[in-house]
């Protein structure tokens, strides 16, 4: 038995598609419940209004992440499926052109005229729209839209990342709401832009630095704003 089927690779752009919806939906969940918290706090307002209104930035939030994926995923995958449809009449109108428009792409990338034109004969004998899909649209089966899967990632993800700032409103008084919020808030935006990036292979640090700078800016604003408006407000 050779070494490839002994020791099968596996390729971490498998996990794009889930991956990307998860970690949008959680530093989604983590940025705008821990700024919704911030903001009202900074106006002055009871723990329990700061509560209401974290719990209600969760549930809105939740499905207008799900609504939002499905819908934009969805407009991917209808262009997707266009695409092979269009793919698909062309391939049985004009076939030779079809060949010679796979062999070409193969003798762009290196492939001797000769070898790139039988490569085509026997791909497209086997699976033809399967061939055009991968190496003429860029569609394959890792990277295909897949809306359900995107939407449910995404609102699960993002009730999971609001959980944790809410939590914290629970955890602490009233007097230093505001910042242990922020402080926690950032903590978890860290952890998840290390196990986004774990997860991904990416670099860590990066990752990291990057979700707690923009989660940073983002309570930092609507801290702002909630602070002048309390005060205009009083």
């Amino acid at each position: 038995m050779s070494r490839l089927h002994t020791h099968p690779e596996s390729h971490l752009v498998s996990r794009i598609g889930w991956l990307r919806a998860a970690v949008l939906g959680a530093n989604d969940g983590i940025v705008s419940t821990a700024s919704l918290i911030v903001g009202v706090a900074m106006a002055s307002a009871a723990t329990s209004e700061v509560l209401v209104a974290g719990v209600a930035g969760l549930v809105a939030g939740a499905m207008s992440m799900a609504a939002g994926e499905y819908v934009s995923v969805s407009s991917q995958s209808d262009t997707e499926q266009a695409d092979l449809a269009r793919e698909r009449a062309e391939l049985s109108i004009q076939p030779a052109l079809e060949r010679e428009e796979l062999a070409r792409i193969y003798i762009d990338r290196g492939v001797s005229p000769p070898l790139a034109h039988q490569v085509a004969d026997q791909l497209m004998s086997k699976d033809a729209i399967g061939a055009h899909a991968r190496d003429e649209l860029g569609i394959s089966e890792v990277t295909a839209a897949r809306p359900l899967q995107a939407a449910l990632t995404s609102a699960a993800t993002f009730a999971v990342g609001a959980a944790m700032p809410l939590a914290m409103v629970l955890l602490m008084p009233q007097d230093t709401l505001v910042v242990g919020v922020s402080v926690a808030s950032l903590l978890f935006l860290a952890l998840l832009g290390a196990v986004g990036a774990r997860a991904g292979g990416a670099n860590v640090m990066k990752a990291t630095l990057r979700v707690t700078f923009w989660g940073a800016l983002a309570m930092a604003l609507t801290a702002g704003i909630g602070a002048v408006f309390g005060t205009a407000v009083g």
